[in-house]
């Protein structure tokens, strides 16, 4: 099963990038149910690794933290936002890396660039922004959770499946 884990997003954040999206008028935008920030893609894995992960991931432990969205950029052929990588981000970040790795899933070793993707653009389509959309701040949002999604690629888009959510370890 193609699957991730990631942070989704709240529906004030949703609802800013939303009205990015709107402003832009560029690419075909994410729907709002695949707003997320990726903290792991675990590409293919058999069904029994999966539940294995899932105990692991139940014994995971992180307090609420903020993050901080802004600007918007793009890689290839995806539009994002970006993220600020806080120590809180890059520690979750790190312990769902290690406890995916130890599930026998590999992960590629590449530097964790923390963004959210609102839309997708046509192949060897630039992207041209002016100076505000480009330093563009939206309201902080509040993690107090993340999930384990299985991913469905369609001839329109991948379609999001949340398989389970792991909340924070304190209490908001």
């Amino acid at each position: 099963m193609r699957s991730f884990i990631s942070i989704p997003m709240t529906e004030d954040a949703a609802q800013a990038l939303i009205r990015q999206q709107q402003r832009l008028q560029t690419g075909r935008p994410v729907p709002r149910e695949n707003l997320h920030l990726t903290l792991a893609f675990l590409d293919d894995q058999p069904q029994e690794t999966l539940e294995d992960l899932h105990e692991d991931l139940l014994r995971l432990r992180f307090d609420p933290f903020t993050l901080s969205l802004s600007g918007i950029g793009q890689f290839g052929s995806s539009i994002h936002t970006t993220v600020t990588a806080s120590p809180e981000l890059t520690a979750l970040q790190n312990q769902i890396s290690r406890t995916a790795r130890h599930a026998g899933i590999a992960l590629p070793r590449r530097r964790f660039r923390p963004h959210v993707t609102i839309a997708r653009l046509r192949p060897n389509t630039a992207l041209i922004l002016d100076e505000s959309t480009a330093t563009l701040r939206y309201p902080d949002m509040l993690v107090t959770q993340f999930a384990l999604y299985a991913s469905t690629l369609h001839p329109k888009g991948a379609r999001h499946d949340c398989l389970a959510n792991y909340p924070c370890s304190s209490s908001v």
